[in-house]
């Protein structure tokens, strides 16, 4: 398949896997699970034409490892990013000392005022290396990163996640455990 569709696909998956499946007259399970049958035969109910074939290898090829099987290959989610109500079923994980946060330059002020907020999305995405976070920061302008103290965060009783693809996630960061590197 070439970049093209596969990057079409991912965006049409995030939009139906993260944010709307009634589009296409899904409901997501426990963890944000769905039937791939399901998913399939909305997407063509929908007039998005994919290929089980073609399913497998955005899960696989995605550069961000947007979304996974369970160990039956029958049921996908998105890992992260919902913005809908839903319970991923992540379990507290004792992170790394410092995580990392890649924004554009116009977010640096109003970051420093009141930390990271998850916005319209469940949790803030942190980054575990200082180069994600520079790619990350690039989707909107000129990226900077901030240095998150998550081991302060950690033992001042703030719960961090890991989601399958290895973005770690947290409710928010309040600005006294931030640094901009």
């Amino acid at each position: 398949m070439n970049k093209s569709r596969l990057v079409k696909i991912s965006k049409y998956l995030s939009m139906v896997l993260r944010h709307k499946p009634e589009r296409i007259g899904l409901k997501l399970a426990p963890g944000g699970w769905v039937s791939v049958e399901d998913l399939l035969s909305g997407c063509a109910r929908n007039r998005f034409s994919l290929t089980r074939a073609e399913l497998d290898e955005v899960v696989a090829k995605n550069d961000k490892k947007r979304f996974s099987f369970d160990q039956t290959a029958t049921i996908i989610r998105a890992n992260q990013g919902h913005s809908l109500e839903i319970d991923l079923q992540l379990k507290p994980t004792l992170p790394p000392d410092v995580l990392y946060h890649g924004t554009r330059r116009g977010a640096v002020e109003s970051i420093l005022e009141t930390g990271l907020c998850k916005m319209s999305r469940h949790h803030v995405h942190l980054s575990a290396e200082i180069a994600t976070a520079k790619i990350v920061g690039k989707r909107k302008g000129f990226p900077v990163v901030f240095a998150i103290n998550t081991a302060q965060m950690q033992s001042e009783g703030f719960l961090f996640y890991c989601s399958e693809n290895l973005v770690w996630l947290v409710e928010k960061v309040p600005p006294e455990y931030l640094q901009l590197i």
